[in-house]
């Protein structure tokens, strides 16, 4: 096995377009890994995971372009190169085929009526062309992340003087008059909105909302830091006030984690104002603070779902003690499923793992977790002594963000592009004292077209190095998805079983099952 590598200086592509090409060149025959990436840090750690940094892939700026192929013969490495040239310029060809303007001013003259615009650009860059767009007296989606918390509250700022919506920075969800942005999923429509500072936690809700039987009226982001102090929860008062004029919706939804007391405050005054029913999840935030302003908490994001449908037709006394099943199927089920999974487990094999795609998702994970077994690490921890050590991609317990800025700088989020998490599969499964993989999988418009599928064979393998050392792998999944979805939702369930995967079709329920499982080895063990 060879490996050979060239750089290309100045030669910028987006992180999708790289990300197409490198399947297509893993595809080749003879390659047994390819990496088609820009030369950031990150992708500089994700090159020396698969062997494949060197002294001049280390060398190479942001700016420039990496091809990097580990190959049974080193003949073929001509043919790839040429393969991604190929491949760039018919991406390129493929472009021009529909007019693509190349600044916002021509994109404004090319669609005047036009109200909206959503910007995904490198963080350093995305600032000024939001601030030209609210300028123009459009309202703005901002997927890009690595924007200055500076930067944010003068957009946002900006935005309410003008009566815009400035979602983001870092906003990955909405859903608009049915119109889905960004990440989203095909959920019905109806009288529930819900205003979120976190993509993957507005999805979970929409979704279960949608398994409830409930529809969606609007679903609007504000970006993750709008709840700090800094911030002060500028656009979540702003969509609050323009939910207050919409007649289609009769319920509101709130997630976001815990805001500042003073912010939460506020954010809690402005929802009464408009006179609506509302349901609050400040993931592991104070309940009783929300009961002080008449609106109901929930535990989770599937209680949040659960308690808004709920909401649609009853009074708040009716629904106030109501809670969502612990899981779909029946308890007794469940817990034969977790003894079962249980007893293939070894005596040394103790530690949950989680890998997640989505933020919020992790989060939840990390409040059931301590609340159920107690000390979690992770990149994104509750609390600072929680910190996963640097250096490690698995310590004891721990859950991981691979959404987190950290994971995303010059590559696209992994529910687009599955290969961080891939890797990390395989790098966990070193680990002997491992006991449950537990991870999300994110269906919905922008996200990856097949995620179960993508990541089959790093499960397979995962399960198949435990088997080898005589030990066993206990990998569950919770699923964000409907089946209304583009990828098929019970495509993606089938794929996932077959690769031996316990499927729960909430967050939560898959972050309770890992818990029970934990619990009967403790059990077993004293």
């Amino acid at each position: 096995m060879s490996s050979k590598c060239l750089i290309k200086k100045n030669s910028y592509y987006d992180s999708v377009t790289l990300m197409i090409i490198t399947k297509e060149v893993e595809a080749v025959a003879g390659v047994e890994n390819a990496v088609v990436v820009m030369g950031t840090e990150h992708n500089k750690e994700l090159l020396d995971n698969v062997g494949l940094l060197n002294e001049e892939t280390t060398a190479a700026s942001p700016n420039d372009l990496i091809i990097a192929v580990k190959m049974k013969n080193d003949n073929i490495f001509e043919q790839i190169v040429q393969k991604v040239d190929e491949l760039l310029n018919k991406k390129k060809t493929e472009a021009g085929e529909d007019y693509c303007p190349p600044t916002l001013d021509s994109a404004v003259k090319f669609m005047p009526d036009s109200n909206l615009v959503i910007i995904s650009l490198p963080g350093q860059y995305a600032a000024a062309e939001a601030k030209k767009a609210l300028l123009k007296d459009k309202h703005v989606l901002l997927f890009s992340d690595n924007v200055s918390i500076e930067q944010e509250k003068e957009l946002k700022e900006l935005a309410v003087e003008r009566g815009l919506l400035m979602m983001g920075p870092d906003c990955g969800t909405a859903c608009i008059n049915n119109v889905p942005l960004a990440f989203a999923n095909a959920v019905k429509s109806g009288c529930i909105a819900v205003v979120g500072a976190s993509g993957t936690g507005t999805q979970e809700i929409m979704v279960q909302i949608d398994k409830f039987n409930g529809g969606i009226s609007q679903a609007i982001g504000t970006g993750g830091r709008d709840l700090k102090a800094e911030i002060g929860g500028l656009m979540m008062i702003q969509a609050i006030k323009a939910l207050a004029q919409d007649e289609n919706t009769k319920v509101i939804v709130l997630v976001s984690k815990p805001p500042a007391l003073e912010v939460a405050e506020k954010v809690l005054k402005v929802l009464k104002e408009t006179g609506k029913k509302a349901v609050v999840d400040f993931i592991g935030g104070d309940e009783q603070l929300v009961l002080k302003y008449g609106f109901l908490p929930a535990a989770t994001l599937e209680e949040a779902a659960y308690k808004a449908v709920q909401l649609c037709s009853k009074t708040y006394e009716e629904v106030l003690n109501s809670t969502a099943p612990d899981f779909t199927d029946s308890i007794e089920l469940v817990d034969n499923m977790a003894k079962a999974e249980a007893q293939k487990l070894k005596p040394n094999q103790k530690y949950l793992r989680g890998l997640y795609s989505g933020g919020t998702l992790c989060d939840e994970a990390l409040k059931l977790f301590t609340k159920e077994i107690g000390e979690i690490y992770s990149n994104i921890p509750l609390e600072p002594e929680y910190k996963l050590p640097e250096n490690t991609t698995g310590y004891k317990n721990c859950a991981i963000d691979l959404g987190d800025d950290e994971y995303t700088v010059g590559r696209p989020h992994p529910m687009i592009d599955s290969y961080a998490r891939q890797q990390m599969i395989l790098k966990q499964a070193e680990d002997q004292e491992m006991a449950v993989l537990l991870m999300d999988i994110v269906l919905g418009y922008g996200s990856n077209d097949d995620p179960a599928g993508s990541l089959f064979n790093e499960i397979k393998r995962a399960k198949s190095e435990f088997e080898a050392r005589g030990q066993y792998l206990c990998v569950v999944a919770g699923i964000c998805g409907t089946e209304n979805d583009p990828q098929d939702y019970a495509e993606q369930v089938r794929k996932l079983k077959e690769a031996g995967v316990i499927v729960m079709s909430s967050n939560a329920q898959a972050v309770r099952f890992a818990i029970k499982v934990l619990k009967e080895v403790a059990a077993c063990q004293r």
